[in-house]
């Protein structure tokens, strides 16, 4: 089983990967945004949508998201965010690497550092190639990830992250000369412990560039944050967009 198929990182570690601070973090881009902000009722397609932390407060909007996962405890995770918000959203269990609607979005997105799960460089490549084919002429991609510039900017020691009733130590190894990290968590409560890891392609800015050619995009920016901010020095995220031909 590859670590993206184990629900048990999913829920056990749940407390670090969804937690409430990102929830609201996610919303407040959303509402906030340039690179959110979508012609009125767009069609959006929320690539490994998780627990609908994008999903929700793009449905709220007056966008029509689908939210595409594999797994079916996240997708009813998403559902109760939605509800909660007060909007609805499609939701999709379905494979990133076999996903495709043709022509059928306006907006791709994939984020929170959702793409590079897979081991082989050309299923990632799948997922761009995905995402080009479902939009219609003129629309865009935006994927959030750390890159490999932004990652490089604090990996180092372990850390350790407080969660109720105990914490999570964290740790990062750089594999294949800067191709693929693996992180290692180790959540300690009491007297148990339990282990999980995963490992993840990471990309620069010029290498996703050159990957989003080559999937058939153009107009390709590269951002160092969600408000629209260059990607610099200071850069935090990268957030890269790209276009759709219309013909």
């Amino acid at each position: 089983m590859n670590w993206y198929e184990d629900m048990n990182l999913w829920s056990g570690f749940s407390e670090v990967l969804f937690t409430p601070e990102r929830a609201r973090a996610a919303a407040d881009a959303v509402a906030t945004s340039p690179l959110l902000a979508f012609a009125p009722a767009s069609r959006v397609l929320d690539q490994c949508c998780g627990t609908g932390f994008f999903t929700a407060p793009l449905a709220r909007r007056g966008y029509q998201v689908t939210g595409v996962d594999l797994h079916p405890e996240l997708l009813e995770r998403a559902a109760a965010a939605c509800a909660d918000a007060g909007a609805t959203a499609s939701l999709v269990r379905a494979d990133v690497r076999e996903y495709g609607a043709p022509e059928a979005y306006d907006v791709v997105v994939n984020m929170y550092t959702s793409f590079g799960y897979f081991d082989d460089h050309e299923d990632n490549m799948r997922v761009l190639h995905n995402a080009h084919r479902s939009l219609a002429p003129g629309g865009q991609l935006l994927v959030d990830l750390l890159s490999k510039e932004t990652y490089a900017s604090w990996v180092g020691p372990p850390k350790i992250v407080d969660v109720p009733g105990g914490m999570v130590v964290m740790r990062d190894t750089i594999l294949d000369d800067w191709t693929r990290y693996r992180t290692d968590w180790t959540l300690v409560r009491g007297d148990t412990a339990a282990h999980t890891s995963l490992t993840c392609y990471v990309y620069s800015a010029a290498e996703l560039r050159d990957m989003f050619a080559e999937a058939g995009f153009g107009k390709i920016e590269c951002f160092g944050n969600l408000d629209g901010g260059p990607y610099d020095a200071n850069a935090t995220r990268l957030i890269i967009r790209g276009s759709k031909g219309s013909g």
